[in-house]
């Protein structure tokens, strides 16, 4: 049985819940999926500009589990900028 998933603070709440790339109908794109989670972690590190102790300890989290949710963040949107695929954010 896995392990139960801790609860990590997010302050951020998103409007917006696809992103996707201009002139192409959404019926004909793949979508990734990114959790808010990884969207928190997006706007910390790089909105925000702090470092990833400090990232870690406002998402009560680990800096290693700030760092896999970081990497996971940008490896999904680097995939879909250069793949063309749409972003759902997804709320858990």
């Amino acid at each position: 049985m896995p392990r139960p998933r801790l609860y990590r603070r997010i302050r951020f709440d998103p409007n917006v819940t696809y992103f996707k790339p201009q002139g192409i109908p959404m019926r004909f794109l793949k979508t990734i999926d990114l959790t808010v989670e990884e969207l928190e972690s997006l706007r910390l590190k790089n909105i925000e500009g702090l470092d990833q102790n400090e990232c870690a300890r406002q998402m009560k989290t680990s800096q290693s589990t700030f760092q896999r949710i970081l990497s996971s963040a940008y490896k999904k949107i680097s995939e879909a900028l250069v793949e063309g695929k749409a972003i759902r954010i997804k709320k858990s």
